[in-house]
């Protein structure tokens, strides 16, 4: 994969993992996937992603504040490096295809993602929910930094763990 390596920091002292001073949780992917899948059967899927999709949104637009301020960036610069350290953490690999901040419009595909992977393409749902909120968390937080309003919500429209060659959301404005 291009791009920087990600920088890990392991403090001796208190074995705390850092990442541009943020600190990180480091574990077995199967580990977190079978919390996940847990807490889903638990839940019922569509509770346990409406949860996750606030959560993920409230924590994409923290995630760009900080990093924005880390790097200096600002603007879309701030998407795609989200998306350069997700795909660089193990969820996947995401690539805007469209990319609109001032209408509210993008398209995420998400190749190789964990769920999908985890689950086969014989899943017969999409499995990706969890990234669902991200992208209207990251995109909103770039419309404020460029002195934009804009209210989205994003959904997947298609999921390799249903046979598709690959995973992709769409974001749009909130009607």
């Amino acid at each position: 994969m291009g791009g920087p390596k990600v920088p890990i920091e392991v403090d001796a002292e208190t074995g705390i993992w850092t990442t541009d001073g943020m600190p990180m949780l480091y574990l077995p992917r199967h580990f977190f996937l079978n919390n996940h899948l847990a807490v889903e059967r638990a839940l019922g899927r569509e509770p346990y992603a409406r949860l996750l999709y606030e959560a993920g949104r409230e924590s994409a637009f923290q995630w760009c504040e900080r990093e924005a301020a880390t790097h200096g960036l600002s603007g879309i610069a701030v998407f795609h490096h989200y998306m350069l350290r997700l795909s660089q953490r193990g969820w996947g690999r995401f690539t805007p295809l469209a990319l609109e901040p001032e209408a509210g419009h993008a398209d995420v595909k998400v190749e190789h993602s964990c769920f999908a992977e985890q689950l086969g393409p014989q899943a017969g749902e999409p499995a990706c929910y969890m990234f669902a909120g991200w992208f209207p968390g990251a995109l909103e937080w770039v419309a404020r930094d460029q002195g934009w309003v804009v209210d989205v919500n994003s959904r997947e429209v298609q999921c390799a763990a249903t046979g598709a060659a690959h995973c992709l959301f769409q974001v749009r404005p909130v009607p």
